[in-house]
């Protein structure tokens, strides 16, 4: 039997662990947008993320180090080595080179491909339901984030910087769908960690470059890869794992429509970027759509 087969992503109720768990992540990984670009100001794409993940991965070991988790079988130990490679190392490398040429907000829209191809995965792979609702929320909610995207002026080219990102997001799914089994014999922190571990060591031989990228780099940048180690990557892997752990993989995907209108929000509460109408109608479209998806009779 299917990981999931019984599973529709409206069938589970989210109690308090859960929603924090979601609220943190999104949060988290909202205000990795403007740090990405912080950071890519002293750092090359590579470097800033071989370093966010050198930070990330200390405590992480220091973790598994303590607690001395069960030892991986070769088959989940496969499991964890697709989360260091693609959803640290590879998904880090191709944002943060995409972020060069693409605005946040495009970016945003083109990352957010990623429940839908999640939603896709998880129906074929785990044997997941997705219902009508389920597919119309989530159908508002990327309406929603192509407004946002639009509403920049720019629109979403398909160059380059499009394309890497739409890996990206790929990364993302892959992962998500190959990991949801693991959560059956492991803790959702143990997973973490594991991907953090193994993402950094894919992204060591970056590392001596970072280091002396580190050293000349001014204080904003260097304050932005040590809040990209700590919040969007320590914390906010730990909280998304702990979600995946607990809902289906479609479902729990598709909270991630609400980091774009969270980003824009903090964009103007920390920047002064001021939404467009677009943007505010998309933002309001966007979180509609993950209502609907998790709203219950």
């Amino acid at each position: 039997m299917n990981i999931g087969a019984a599973c529709s992503p409206e069938s589970k109720s989210i109690d308090g662990v859960t929603a924090a768990a979601v609220i943190v992540t999104i949060l988290a990984w909202a205000s990795a947008f403007p740090a990405i670009r912080a950071g890519l100001q002293a750092f090359g794409p590579i470097e800033l993320g071989a370093l966010r993940f050198a930070v990330a991965a200390v405590p992480a070991a220091l973790f598994l180090a303590v607690t001395r988790p069960a030892w991986p079988t070769f088959s989940d130990f496969v499991r964890l080595a697709v989360g260091g490679l693609l959803f640290v190392a590879l998904y880090t490398a191709l944002l943060n080179m995409g972020e060069m040429t693409v605005s946040a907000g495009a970016a945003s829209f083109i990352i957010n491909t990623n429940p839908i191809m999640t939603a896709g995965l998880a129906m074929l792979i785990l044997g997941e339901r997705f219902s009508s609702r389920a597919w119309a929320g989530t159908a508002l909610s990327f309406a929603g984030i192509g407004l946002i995207a639009f509403g920049e002026g720019q629109g979403v080219r398909l160059d380059t910087g499009a394309l890497l990102i739409l890996g990206a997001a790929l990364c993302n799914s892959v992962t998500t769908v190959v990991q949801k089994p693991l959560f059956a014999r492991h803790k959702p922190l143990t997973v973490s960690a594991w991907n953090m571990v193994l993402g950094s060591l894919v992204l060591a031989p970056w590392l001596p470059n970072g280091a002396a990228q580190f050293s000349a780099a001014p204080p904003a940048a260097v304050q932005a890869v040590i809040y990209l180690g700590l919040v969007p990557s320590l914390v906010a892997y730990g909280t998304w794992a702990i979600a995946l752990s607990r809902l289906p993989a479609s479902r729990a995907s598709n909270f991630m429509y609400c980091v774009p209108p969270v980003a824009t929000l903090l964009g103007f509460l920390w920047l002064g970027e001021v939404p467009t109408k677009l943007g505010a109608i998309g933002g309001i479209m966007a979180l509609a759509g993950v209502a609907l998806v998790n709203w219950r009779r």
